[in-house]
């Protein structure tokens, strides 16, 4: 069995990171795969890039135009949406045309369009597609939020400057029904937050939906000694140690001001905590807004390095608006970190409430000071976290996959 996997980028996001953990577990259960990108940072030998990296570029920059000129010249929400109107044909290459599944991932930025798409579906080879985020089963919205016109055909997009009937996301949703029709898919919800949503989407009819979980490396992340830790990263290693962290920890989506409106309170203004960020920022007024010790170590690469920022802290807490899964809590875990989040989104499925981590109520701020406060006061054992986390092993989440690549076929 041969599956050609396809994300935009080999590393860069959490869907790059999923897609390539899963196409390593995936040849180490004994299946052939590969992951095709746009963008490579590795030499792994099962990556594959295109010969011709020019149309891509300029797939990538008509599209920015195009969303830039439609939304009447402004930048607001410009790289909150994705209309697929430009990409590669991916079904000409040797790599397509000898896989038995197609497997994709997020293929948006001028990857593929919805052309292609159709083009993939229907050439008749089985097609996975792993929901990162809601994109496929929506017009062109990554999250629809409180929208639910996504339900039955997108019109009068909340992200767009001028929204109507038959706007941008009423024509890309119309692309996508065509497309989608070409062929059978099975959409594959990370998390079962995801897939309810997938189930609510018009686009899903007539295809199957299923639900596994993005694949963690235990071997790759393990607990290292917390105090050598803290002193690497410069952390006193008396106090409680709090760590959040995002691609861009910045962006309101993520939250960082309810984590830190909780260490306000006063449940957690006695602990005296120390914050531990990570991730990119561009907001220079941020550092303003924080009324603890902190330390900011900026972008964390490698499983190494994040094992020992892991193992550094005491609880990692999550605040997004959502989150179809939440790698970062599972990484945490199988390090000893407890983790504390929103009982919302995919941390449902990986959050035991008071067991493994902490689920305190949608955006309540209370709650979420007094889950941390549990969580440094708990101190839950590290290998109880990490049996947990196993869950979503490599070899557990390839097994699935496996399962459902033999039923296609």
């Amino acid at each position: 069995m041969h599956v050609l996997h396809i994300n935009t980028s080999e590393l860069t996001g959490g869907a790059a990171i999923a897609a390539s953990r899963l196409v390593r577990a995936i040849n180490r259960h004994g299946i052939k795969a590969w992951l095709l990108v746009r963008d490579q940072q590795t030499e792994e030998p099962t990556t594959l890039t295109f010969p011709s990296q020019w149309q891509l570029k300029w797939a990538f920059l008509w599209e920015r135009a195009r969303i830039w000129m439609t939304n009447g010249f402004c930048r607001e929400n410009l790289w909150s949406i994705d209309i697929a109107c430009a990409g590669a044909d991916i079904t000409r290459l040797p790599a397509f045309q000898e896989a038995d599944i197609i497997h994709l991932h997020w293929i948006n930025q001028g990857l593929l369009s919805t052309r292609q798409l159709e083009r993939i579906f229907a050439s008749g080879k089985p097609i996975v597609w792993t929901l990162h985020d809601m994109w496929p089963v929506t017009g062109i919205c990554h999250h629809a939020g409180t929208c639910e016109h996504y339900h039955t055909h997108c019109h009068d997009c909340p992200l767009l400057h001028f929204p109507s009937f038959h706007d941008l996301a009423w024509l890309v949703y119309q692309k996508k029904i065509k497309a989608y029709s070409q062929g059978r898919i099975a959409f594959v919800g990370v998390s079962r937050w995801m897939t309810e949503r997938a189930q609510q989407s018009a686009l899903t009819k007539g295809h199957t939906l299923h639900t596994i979980g993005n694949a963690l490396a235990l071997e790759e992340f393990v607990p290292t000694d917390r105090s050598l830790a803290r002193q690497t990263l410069g952390i006193p290693d008396q106090v409680p140690v709090i760590a959040f962290g995002a691609a861009r920890i910045d962006l309101p989506a993520k939250g960082l001001q309810r984590l830190l409106d909780a260490i306000d309170t006063d449940v957690l203004r006695q602990l005296n905590p120390h914050l531990l960020l990570f991730g990119n920022c561009k907001d220079e007024t941020l550092w303003s807004r924080i009324h603890c010790t902190y330390t900011y170590v900026g972008e964390v690469q490698g499983s190494e390095a994040l094992s020992r920022l892991y193992s550094s802290a005491d609880v990692l807490v999550n605040t997004s608006d959502y989150e179809t899964f939440g790698q970062t809590l599972t990484e945490a875990m199988a390090c000893g970190c407890t983790p504390v989040s929103f009982d919302c989104g995919g941390q449902s499925d990986i959050i035991r409430h008071r067991e493994d981590g902490y689920l305190a109520q949608a955006y309540d701020i209370a709650d979420l000071a007094e889950g941390i406060r549990w969580a440094l006061t708990t101190r839950l054992p590290a290998h109880l976290l990490r049996q947990s986390a196993a869950r979503f092993s490599t070899d557990s989440i390839a097994r699935q996959y496996s399962e459902l690549y033999e039923t296609l076929l």
